[in-house]
């Protein structure tokens, strides 16, 4: 690392100003700024083009932070060509000699939320979906999964991936076909495609669950938000590379500026008090929140 303020390249995929996951990225590079890098923000919203556009930002960067699981992959294949550019993914657990992981433990804060699911619902039917079932996407499948089987054993899970996380229409369309299967409640882990589950869970009369901030702050239909800003992991990254090396760092529950469950002003404060026992129970390793989800893929 060069003595000069070394040359970081963040790049984020999807499209500028769609999406909490990207945005959460861009305020952790905000915070980033105030130390001593010069940092560039790339956008790719082409899946196809990822590998290649990494590969152009380690032509000129002493730090590449790929921003999502999305960035694992195209991370795998270009790293091993530039051995003095420092690799980091966001949300990602692949590591090589230049590469290191950072994540914030979205599945912690969706087995909470799968647990309030469970607790809430007056029937046995709840919601999950995403777009592409990228590892951190399907990890935190998991813990919502987990966390509903906990308080209710006997619910029936409906989880789909359908296949971008940009696309309103398709995320109307997949919210509106769960909530006429029965689904009570729906986790959505999406990030420009949001909008139109968020309508679709309103049209239906069926609350939301979101994730990566507080949704509950700005729509009522949020029953509660699984919080895992990945901001966070973007600035620990840095942090890491600035102090000569990178190590993988998981942030979870321990860290609630980081990870959390935030509750709608509805929901009872017994169950929330419940939400909170299961918590220090996750904290203390009473409770494990597992990595895998045994059940079948679900889809329209």
């Amino acid at each position: 690392m060069s003595l000069a303020r070394p040359r970081i390249v963040a790049v984020l995929f999807g499209q500028p100003g769609a999406g909490a996951f990207n945005r959460a990225g861009v305020e952790g590079l905000a915070r980033a700024a105030a130390l001593p890098v010069a940092i560039e923000t790339v956008w790719e919203p082409v899946p196809s083009r990822r590998a290649a556009t990494v590969e152009a930002a380690a032509a000129r960067a002493e730090l590449v932070i790929a921003h999502g699981g999305q960035g694992e992959q195209a991370v795998a294949e270009v790293a091993p060509a530039f051995p003095d550019v420092a690799f980091a993914v966001t949300q990602g657990r692949i590591t090589g000699p230049n590469i290191a992981g950072f994540e914030v433990l979205q599945e912690q804060s969706a087995f909470l939320a799968g647990a309030l699911a469970g607790w809430w619902m007056r029937g046995a039917v709840a919601a999950h979906l995403s777009g592409e079932p990228v590892p951190p996407g399907l990890r935190g499948r998991a813990g919502f999964a987990a966390g509903l089987a906990h308080a209710r054993p006997e619910a029936t899970l409906l989880s789909g991936f359908c296949g971008n996380q940009h696309d309103p229409a398709l995320a109307g369309h997949w919210t509106t076909a769960q909530a006429a299967a029965g689904a009570e409640v729906q986790f959505a882990m999406l990030d420009g495609g949001r909008p139109g589950a968020i309508a679709a869970c309103r049209a239906a009369g069926i609350r939301a669950i979101g994730n990566v901030r507080d949704w509950t702050a700005e729509d009522a239909v949020f029953l509660a938000s699984a919080v895992a800003d990945n901001g966070v992991a973007m600035v620990a990254a840095i942090e890491a590379f600035l102090a000569g090396g990178l190590a993988e760092r998981r942030i979870g529950l321990e860290a609630p500026e980081a990870v959390r469950l935030a509750l709608a002003g509805d929901v009872a404060p017994d169950l929330a008090a419940r939400l909170d026992a299961l918590r220090g129970k996750i904290l203390s390793g009473a409770v494990r929140v597992p990595e895998e989800w045994p059940g079948q893929d679900w889809a329209p």
